[in-house]
């Protein structure tokens, strides 16, 4: 039987394809885009309905957010999952079948909702599957999934365009091949562990017990890690049973609220640091300095490895470094990239020096630096941060408002983006040279350190960490230090089952019934 943390790693990998889709979503808009056989097909010039068509996708996922967390929050996190999965296909099969621009548009929003769910579920599911001191490698497995997406579609789309640049076949078959990690998502998700704490809240302690040694001690349901983790779930999910679980509990808590807020700020900095406008633009990007279509798309295939090689950073770093030194410092570093890249890019706008070959190639060079750091510091860590810091009883919910700030972020830089290279040119690049510094400056003033912490202790943590946190003087934790904690706790526990609280805060099992929507 596998080790426990190898288990639980391999389930949250399956759940992270659901990124795979997101990414594969991003890396192939910039080539079908330029792909001659679907611009005849949706047969427009017009800058902002192409706009539109690339961010069409993340006002689906911006819809998909709140069906997600209500399916999840009802049925269980796996089967929306499988929800997700089905919708993304129906979004996939439009797209690689489309006549016209607004089929393509269709298939593009239906994608959009199923990439908004599992944009969700994903990183839900896995922050409550994970040990704490594991929590971070697990949760950034998304963006790591999500750069992968985004190498495949990169090199499938520049080898067909390379050997069938004018056929249908240069953008259909791109299109098509994204449908296929969400087939094991709609089929195969019931093999996933179910989440103890879903389990836990729908008060079937057993069941929960059960899947907690599943994931942590090769099903031993003795095990002193699972008997104390297991002790803290269910008083902590005692305490927010007797509350109104509704949206109010939410907008009407001060810590919520404040959680929520943060997990806004975080996504819509990510945005604000340049990462989609070039992703979506890449041909646009990497033209304006010099090279040619076909070089500028394979300038942008190499620079997803490159990402891929971040966020494998990330994801063996995170737990000992923590969230928030790596938020301060890649946003100083995604700045002073972009700063630089600026003063290269007005070389080559009229009324430049014309720009050199040098110049061009220093320009592709810094974006690369600035992707690395993004990747390792930025990407995958607006997908840990906001799901690891909510209690059960809301997680779900709040997880969606965030998760929609990301697809709303989003959408606004994949519209705006083309206007503002056609009027601004250069100085577009202002935006996220300003916006890197201010990032760094607003997580140095604002952000908690999370790491190593239980979700059940995250309210406390909250209430008890001044906003102004380099005047909050909170002692850091290792990786393990609460695992072992909990451990010492489930020695000294002569019986966990039943509990007769949790069965009385949950009214006999209607305490789900009760949910308002």
């Amino acid at each position: 039987m596998l080790p426990p943390k190898v288990y639980t790693f391999l389930c949250a990998c399956f759940a992270a394809m659901g990124a795979t889709l997101y990414g594969y979503d991003l890396g192939v808009i910039s080539y079908v885009l330029v792909a001659p056989d679907f611009v005849k097909t949706i047969n427009t010039d017009d800058e902002n309905y192409i706009g539109f068509i690339v961010s069409s996708m993340l006002l689906g996922a911006f819809f998909g957010s709140i069906p997600a967390s209500l399916i999840a929050d009802k049925f269980s996190r796996r089967m929306a999952i499988t929800v997700a999965g089905g919708v993304f296909i129906i979004g996939g099969i439009l797209q690689t079948a489309a006549m016209n621009k607004e089929t393509v548009f269709a298939g593009r929003f239906f994608a959009g909702l199923g990439i908004g769910m599992l944009g969700v579920l994903a990183p839900l599911y896995q922050s409550e599957i994970a040990h704490p001191s594991k929590r971070g490698m697990l949760t950034a497995t998304f963006q790591f999934f999500l750069g992968i997406g985004a190498i495949v579609a990169g090199w499938i789309a520049y080898g067909v365009q390379q050997t069938h640049p004018n056929d249908p076949i240069a953008w259909r078959l791109p299109l098509g091949f994204q449908m296929a990690p969400a087939v094991p998502l709609l089929l195969l998700s019931f093999l996933l562990p179910e989440s103890p704490r879903w389990l836990m809240i729908k008060g079937r302690e057993e069941e929960a017990l059960r899947t907690l040694a599943r994931l942590h001690a090769r099903g031993n349901e003795n095990d002193a890690f699972v008997r104390g983790e297991f002790l803290t779930m269910r008083e902590k999910v005692g305490e927010e049973a007797a509350q109104n679980q509704s949206w109010s509990l939410i907008f009407g808590d001060r810590t919520n609220l404040r959680k929520v807020l943060y997990g806004i700020i975080l996504q819509f900095s990510v945005q604000m640091t340049g990462v989609s406008a070039i992703q979506y633009y890449a041909a646009t990007v990497y033209k304006s300095v010099g090279f040619s279509q076909s070089t500028a798309l394979l300038i942008n295939s190499l620079n997803n490895i490159n990402a891929l090689f971040g966020e494998l950073a990330c994801i063996l770093l995170v737990d000992r470094v923590g969230r928030r030194f790596p938020l301060i410092a890649g946003n100083l570093l995604a700045g002073s990239c972009f700063a630089v890249a600026t003063a290269l890019a007005k070389q080559f706008a009229p009324g430049g020096s014309g720009g050199t070959r040098g110049q061009g190639i220093g320009f592709v060079s810094v974006l690369f630096v600035y992707n690395f750091a993004f990747s390792a510091c930025i990407g995958p860590l607006s997908w840990v941060y906001p799901v690891e810091i909510f209690n059960t009883a809301v997680r779900g919910k709040a997880t969606a408002l965030t998760c929609m700030a990301a697809w709303i972020s989003n959408f606004m830089i994949g519209q705006v983006s083309p206007k503002a290279w056609e009027n601004l040119g250069w100085k577009y690049y202002l935006v996220f040279t300003v916006c890197g510094f201010t990032n760094a400056l607003t997580f140095y003033v604002l952000f908690p350190e999370t790491k190593g912490r239980t979700l059940e202790e995250m309210d406390k943590y909250f209430r008890e960490t001044h906003w102004f946190v380099p005047g909050a003087k909170v002692a850091p934790i290792s990786a393990t230090q609460r695992e072992e904690q909990l451990a010492k706790e489930g020695e000294h526990a002569d019986q966990i089952l039943p509990s007769h609280d949790i069965e009385k805060s949950l009214h006999a099992g209607d305490y789900h019934h009760h949910e308002s929507i």
